[in-house]
């Protein structure tokens, strides 16, 4: 298996990937080559200190340039065609990678890798998945902030993508889908919703209908389909909302004597929630629908979330992701069309 990793763009520089990448390499044997995608002269001296062993599965590949967060996508990607987002996706697009992580500029994977890569047949666009643990499950949101506005027919295939990667990553052999909306009665949304509703009660998906914010830790859902612009909102509120609570937690439980025995005989329950909302578990997003297996982590990844991310891509690979993608969506398009109910095609 042959991995791709964009080491530039990250907040802490290309060290802490490196490090993160030598992890990934002792937890993934099954990983044969492994190319770090960036400035040399910066990588090189990051490989080379703490008299690590050379490992022979990395391969370093010089990109000059990097598309920084403050860059705009589409125009930072026209000015730096040698930037490390760039290059990366080229060599999961000449075939020389069978997956791609990067911790940049999320806009800039997925518009670098959606220009690049397309989207697999009948696909019509490609979405990020947030993986998001609850007290008695863990919930796919998708799309978690690739596609600001969306169609119908693009929140049917989000749900059909989310369905399938519940299901093969995740282990839910009939994996609950449920649209989020402002009530769970069918009449209730807005026009993109209500066809959407529609769409995915026509198709072979567990469709349990509509369904609203507080329902989304209650161990009722298992993927959580809503346009990028809904879904990058909640995604965030949910990762501030936990690191608030815990932040919040350890203030109060440290007021006085009585409070810290308490919390000292709860420890065990803290740290038993703490590693359950820890974001470096999953490491990284994917973003799917797309002719190559792309992860993004986040820009704040530490070591151990670029393992994570790495392992995430291991999987996606394995368990041969698009494949199953492609041919679900394709079965569900078939099923529209007997029904007269395939909506007009839908711009890019």
């Amino acid at each position: 298996m042959r991995i791709a990793v964009d080491v530039m763009g990250g907040d802490h520089g290309c060290g802490v990937v490196v490090d993160g990448v030598r992890l990934a390499l002792k937890a993934y044997p099954k990983i044969t080559e492994l190319y770090l995608i960036g400035r040399a002269e910066e990588i090189e001296p990051a490989l080379n200190r703490r008299h690590h062993a050379p490992d022979p599965r990395i391969q370093v590949i010089h990109a000059g340039e990097v598309l920084t967060m403050e860059d705009k996508p589409l125009v930072g990607l026209r000015k730096k065609r040698d930037c490390s987002i760039v290059r990366a996706v080229e060599l999961l697009k000449d075939g020389r990678a069978d997956a791609l992580i990067s911790p940049g500029n999320t806009g800039g994977v997925v518009t670098a890798a959606t220009i690049k890569l397309r989207p697999l047949e009948a696909v019509e666009r490609p979405a990020i998945f947030a993986v998001i643990p609850a007290p008695q499950n863990e919930f796919v949101l998708v799309d978690a902030g690739a596609n600001v506005e969306c169609r119908p027919l693009h929140l049917l295939q989000f749900a059909i993508m989310g369905s399938v990667y519940s299901r093969e990553i995740l282990g839910y052999p009939r994996p609950r889908v449920g649209l989020l909306s402002v009530g769970t009665e069918d009449v209730k949304g807005n026009e993109l919703t209500q066809e959407t509703f529609k769409l995915c009660k026509q198709v072979d998906l567990n469709f349990i209908g509509n369904i609203e914010g507080h329902d989304l830790f209650s161990d009722g859902v298992d993927v959580v389909v809503c346009d990028g612009f809904v879904g990058n909102i909640v995604l965030k509120t949910c990762e501030g909302l936990a690191t608030s609570i815990l932040r919040w937690l350890k203030s109060e439980l440290t007021k006085n004597p009585k409070r810290q025995l308490g919390a000292l005989l709860a420890k065990g329950a803290f740290r038993t929630i703490k590693q359950r909302v820890d974001p470096e578990a999953h490491g990284g997003a994917p973003l799917l629908g797309l002719n190559g297996n792309v992860i993004i982590a986040h820009g704040a990844s530490r070591e151990r979330a670029i393992m994570n991310a790495i392992g995430q891509a291991v999987k996606t690979v394995q368990h041969r992701i698009n494949q199953t993608i492609s041919r679900e969506i394709a079965a569900a398009g078939e099923r529209l069309r007997q029904l007269d109910r395939l909506p007009l095609a839908m711009p890019a």
